[in-house]
């Protein structure tokens, strides 16, 4: 009989209840990472915050336990203790021990909220080795303990609640290291993070983390709610003025809330919410946004004669230079598209949020007509510096400097045209980059040399930045273009690597590429193809000068030396010399490598560039919000933060070549 025939019914797998999680934790969790384990943490964080949502909780805190248990608390109704008529289970076994039960699909138990799947609470107990749950209502507490998703008995009344507590829940969860194999530690800086969030986007709510461990506590409340927000993205930008525009609008069934404020910055900073969830790809909030905000501001300069007659309207980009916004929608059924609820899909909140907008900004422009004026005049010179960009890029690519078939006459190309097997090396100095074409592997490794230190662009629009010699030749060789032409199909190489001197200078080129990338060749670096290279510090030279040792920092080069002297020792080697290290060990002479230059050919490629034993340092960026700030902190216009930061680091700082 073929296999065909011999598939039958008992070949089919039922799983029942929790299991299905347990053999498929990703489908749920997305990944049984890092970024799994905190998903965790945000289901039950989350829950809390749909109660401060609904208007009932005020306060949601986690507290990270000295034996691994990760615990939250809120002061929400409390999950309901009554007997669930369907399952004939408690409502609290109920939604701890069955997936798609919950108070989010309707039934009234929430007008909005975050829950699309409403698998929160049994996710987390199916992936938890322990959970327990404490729940206050009625001024009782009951308490249910769990192993591996299983109730350890029934949920009972254990007496009354704690004073000060009369009603809220308290999960207390331990991830399964069987599920969780790379770590059951979470962050404490991430959960700040998704913390401070929640407390910015929900006027009124105070949420907190203790950590037991190293007793280190933070705690957010912000009564501007979004507004409060706007603020602390600008942090370190120059506002055009102090004031923000703010809107907190019911239509129909849903609420719009937005707040804006312009500043001196060349990029836009939006963020989009659909009940408190963060939208990165955005959707029909940030379209009906878009859309209305240049049409109000077109409107408005037309109106009042700051744009002539004869002059073309300014474009969405032109309005949006220098915006930092905050749009935060809530409605009862959110569409999203992806597991990830990256993008907003209903298509009724683009004509909510425009219809709010239209409104509201006409009538902040006309009663606030000095900060129009300026809004409008940013505007006005972003759209002469564009026009400007592109002539630029119009009048290069006439002259074929965009143009694939004409590469930048310093760049030494691969022979590859497979960009998955091609990397391009950004090299400091003419010197390294001269040692680097002669070293390299030429089928795979193409090298760019640059002179000096790149334009910093988050002083720059893009019409200076192609005039730039060194930015021109790096966008040149990439591909992908720039600006409204990028396209990251175009890019030529999938590992790009950043190779400077090991001091403050090479710290500086590197700073200055990674900004350009990160301000405009983004999806290069969210796609991971940028590295940066880690060139040795030190070199052991042994005698005869062959088979030298290459040391990367100050901690490996003790712990070399201290390994090899102690296996000299054990093999009988008597050690005369105490007070140099290198010579107790073997060695004839200690190099310290300050410039790639200082390196030949065939040291350059054997130490840094052969991928067999070369050290590369990956480029990700974790929290888009928090990279910005650093950016603009270290690269922006405004002098005394980073002279705040520089004094606030300097002790960090060991061994500093200058």
């Amino acid at each position: 009989m073929s296999e065909q025939k011999q598939y039958s019914a008992d070949q089919i797998q039922v799983l029942e209840g929790l299991e299905p999680v347990r053999k498929r934790p990703g489908m749920y969790i997305g990944s049984t990472g890092i970024e799994g384990l905190h998903h965790l943490v945000w289901e039950i964080v989350d829950n809390g915050i749909d109660e401060a949502l609904a208007g009932y909780a005020t306060h949601v805190h986690v507290d990270l336990l000295e034996d691994g248990g990760i615990r939250v608390i809120d002061d929400g109704r409390g999950i309901p203790t009554d007997l669930h008529p369907k399952t004939g289970k408690s409502t609290v076994e109920t939604v701890l021990t069955v997936l798609h039960a919950g108070g989010k699909f309707g039934g009234g138990g929430y007008k909005v909220s975050g829950g699309l799947h409403g698998v929160g609470l049994s996710v987390v107990n199916a992936l938890s080795t322990k959970l327990l749950v404490e729940v206050y209502r009625d001024g009782k507490a009951f308490h249910q303990e769990y192993r591996l998703g299983a109730p350890q008995g029934d949920l009972k009344q254990v007496g009354k609640a704690p004073v000060g507590s009369k009603h809220g829940t308290v999960i207390t969860f331990y991830p399964d290291p069987s599920i969780f194999i790379e770590t059951q530690a979470v962050s404490y800086d991430t959960i700040i993070d998704h913390l401070r969030h929640s407390a910015y986007l929900t006027k009124g709510i105070r949420t907190s983390i203790h950590n037991h461990v190293t007793g280190q506590r933070y705690s957010f409340y912000f009564e501007g709610g979004i507004q409060s927000y706007v603020r602390h993205l600008n942090v370190g930008k120059d506002p055009i003025d102090d004031d923000v525009f703010y809107v907190d609008k019911q239509i129909k069934d849903s609420q719009v809330e937005v707040a804006m404020q312009y500043t001196d910055s060349f990029t836009e900073t939006i963020k989009q919410f659909a009940n408190n969830v963060v939208n990165p790809e955005g959707g029909s909030h940030l379209t009906g946004f878009r859309t209305a905000l240049t049409r109000v501001i077109n409107d408005y300069a037309r109106k009042n004669g700051l744009l002539k007659e004869k002059e073309d309207n300014l474009s969405g980009e032109d309005t949006r230079e220098g915006l930092t916004a905050v749009i935060l929608v809530k409605l009862p059924d959110p569409q999203f598209e992806g597991q990830t609820k990256g993008k907003l899909g209903n298509p009724e909140v683009r004509g909510y949020v425009e219809q709010v907008m239209n409104e509201y900004l006409s009538y902040y422009l006309e009663e606030h007509p000095a900060i129009a004026r300026k809004i409008i005049g940013k505007a006005l010179l972003s759209a002469r510096a564009r026009k400007a960009a592109r002539a630029a890029r119009d009048n290069i690519i006439r002259k074929g400097v965009l143009d694939g078939a004409s590469m930048p006459g310093k760049l030494a190309d691969c022979s590859s045209k497979d960009p998955s097997k091609s990397e391009i090396y950004l090299v400091e100095g003419d010197s390294a980059g001269g040692s680097a074409k002669t070293g390299r592997d030429s089928k795979t490794q193409a090298i760019l040399p640059l002179r000096g230190k790149v334009l910093n662009v988050e002083r720059a629009r893009l019409d200076k930045m192609l005039a730039n010699n060194e930015i021109l030749a790096i966008i040149k060789a990439f591909g992908v273009g720039i600006g409204d032409s990028f396209n990251i199909d175009g890019l030529r190489y999938h590992r790009i690597i950043i190779m400077t001197d090991a001091d403050v200078d090479g710290s500086h080129i590197s700073t200055l590429l990674l900004t350009f990338f990160f301000r405009y060749m983004k999806e290069v670096v969210d796609g991971g193809h940028i590295y940066l290279a880690k060139p040795p510090l030190f070199e052991l030279v042994k005698p005869g000068r062959k088979n030298s040792i290459f040391i990367y920092d100050e901690s490996e080069l003790e712990t070399q030396l201290a390994e090899i002297i102690q296996k000299r020792k054990a093999e009988g080697i008597k050690v005369n010399v105490e007070d140099d290290r290198y010579k107790q060990a073997g060695f004839i002479e200690q190099k310290r490598y300050k410039g790639l230059g200082e390196m030949d050919a065939e040291q350059l490629f054997e130490t840094t560039m052969n991928p067999e034993k070369r050290v590369l340092v990956q480029v990700r960026v974790e929290d888009t919000e928090r990279a910005d700030a650093i950016f603009n902190k270290l690269m922006g216009t405004e002098v005394e933060l980073r002279k705040n930061f520089i004094t606030a680091n300097a002790k960090f700082v060991k061994d500093l070549d200058i």
